[in-house]
């Protein structure tokens, strides 16, 4: 009976370990606040800015009723920008870098050598159409940016608490608003 009773005991560590090893982990994934920062840092490079902010805003009426609105709006609005403003000095001079790059990017945007691909990353759509020297310049121009764009996204991931296996994440938002800017 002896012998049993220990069977019995293993038994029940055995199920109690398995069970413990079991456990679901959910990680957050902040989508949102990453959309943000991608598309303020895209519009930095880029220098494109979103839609809303080109509109011309309508004529405001002041009254003693507007002003708690106007002020809870200024409020929230200026703790949205902080909570989604992300800037090191690595993502600066990424962004630098990248600004500086883009206007020798930009044609072969236009023209249709370089597409946005879906992933976050620059590539070179049409290389047979091209000549051998400006295939190699191109080429290095998009593995410049590529590197700096792969530094970037783990960079934000960082920034933003995000665990560094989720940056491919991170480079799937930004590759919409890359795309974005291009139209």
């Amino acid at each position: 009976m002896k012998e049993s009773g220990k069977w019995l005991r293993s038994a029940a560590v055995a199920v109690v370990l398995l069970l413990g090893a079991c456990v679901t982990i959910n990680i957050y994934f902040p989508a949102e606040k990453v959309e943000s920062v991608a598309g303020e840092i895209v519009q930095d490079i880029r220098g494109v800015r979103p839609e809303k902010e080109t509109e011309t805003p309508p004529e405001k009426k002041s009254s003693a009723l507007a002003r708690p609105v106007l002020l809870a709006s200024l409020v929230g609005t200026a703790w949205a920008d902080e909570v989604t403003t992300v800037s090191n000095p690595a993502i600066r001079s990424l962004k630098q870098r990248m600004k500086d790059r883009y206007p020798q990017l930009k044609p072969h945007f236009k023209n249709g050598a370089l597409t946005e691909g879906a992933d976050g990353f620059v590539a070179v759509a049409t290389p047979g159409a091209l000549g051998l020297k400006e295939r190699r310049d191109l080429t290095g121009l998009v593995e410049a940016e590529n590197q700096d764009r792969r530094v970037l996204y783990q960079e934000v991931a960082k920034a933003l608490n995000i665990d560094s296996s989720q940056s491919g994440q991170v480079a799937a938002i930004f590759a919409k608003e890359w795309q974005k800017s291009l139209k």
